[in-house]
C-alpha cells in the first residue's frame, strides 16, 4: 500500500526548458560544459557555494558578462506553474491520504526565479501542500545519490515499499528503484502529475481518489 508521495518539482509541476540554458550560455562563449563547471554547479546545487562564488566563476570565464546576464541565462529553463496543478496538490494535501514529501535539485538562483514566475504567495500555496519540503541546496544533498533517498527514508521512518516516487530525471528514478522504492519517470508533454491516479492506478488499487 502507498502511504508516502515523493514529487520532484521541476517538469513534474512547474514547466521547464531544459535547453534553454545551453542556448543562451552559448551566447555568453560557453559551448559545453567541463567537468570542472559541473562540479561547481553540483556544489551549488548542494549549498556548499554561494551565488557570489558561483557567479564568480562563471564571470571569469564569460569576460565581458554581467551576473545579471549570468543569472538570466542560468534562469532561462524556468517557465511557469500552471493553476491547474497547483489546485491537484491542494486538494491531494486536503484529502491527507497521503504524505507527501517534495525532493527537488535546485539552487538560489532557480528559486528565486520560480518564486517570481508563481509569485509568493502561490509559490506558498504550493510549499505549505507539503508534510516535508526538501530542496537539494538546503539539505546540502542531491538526487541520483542514494543518501538523499535514505536521508528521507531516516528522518521519516518510512518502509520503501510504501513510496511511490514521482521525477522526470530517469537517472534519479532508476536509483531510488534500486532502493525499494516505486518510481514513476514521468515524460513532460506526454503524461501529467493530474493523471497519478489513473496512470498509476495498478499502485493505488482502493486508494484512489
Amino acid at each position: 500500500m502507498i502511504k508516502t508521495l515523493i514529487f520532484d518539482f521541476g517538469d513534474v509541476f512547474i514547466n521547464l526548458d531544459k535547453e534553454a540554458p545551453y542556448i543562451e550560455m552559448r551566447k555568453l562563449g560557453i559551448h559545453s560544459f567541463s567537468d570542472e563547471m559541473i562540479e561547481i554547479n553540483e556544489l551549488y546545487e548542494t549549498g556548499i557555494i554561494s551565488t557570489s562564488a558561483f557567479l564568480d566563476f562563471y564571470c571569469k570565464i564569460c569576460l565581458n558578462t554581467t551576473k545579471i546576464e549570468l543569472s538570466e541565462a542560468w534562469n532561462s529553463i524556468i517557465l511557469d506553474f500552471p493553476e491547474y496543478r497547483l489546485k491537484y496538490i491542494e486538494a491531494l494535501a486536503t484529502s491527507k491520504k497521503y504524505q507527501l514529501i517534495l525532493l527537488s535539485n535546485t539552487n538560489d538562483l532557480h528559486i528565486e526565479k520560480v518564486i517570481k514566475n508563481m509569485t509568493l504567495e502561490r509559490f506558498l500555496r504550493f510549499k505549505n501542500c507539503f508534510d516535508a519540503f526538501y530542496l537539494s541546496q538546503e539539505i546540502h544533498l542531491r538526487k541520483p545519490n542514494s543518501d538523499i533517498y535514505n536521508f528521507v527514508l531516516d528522518t521519516h521512518q518510512i518502509n520503501p515499499k510504501e513510496i511511490l516516487f514521482i521525477d522526470d530525471t530517469k537517472e534519479n528514478t532508476e536509483s531510488a528503484k534500486k532502493i525499494g522504492i516505486h518510481i514513476w519517470n514521468i515524460i513532460p508533454k506526454k503524461e501529467d502529475i493530474v493523471d497519478l491516479f489513473i496512470l498509476k492506478k495498478d499502485l493505488f488499487k482502493r486508494d484512489q481518489i
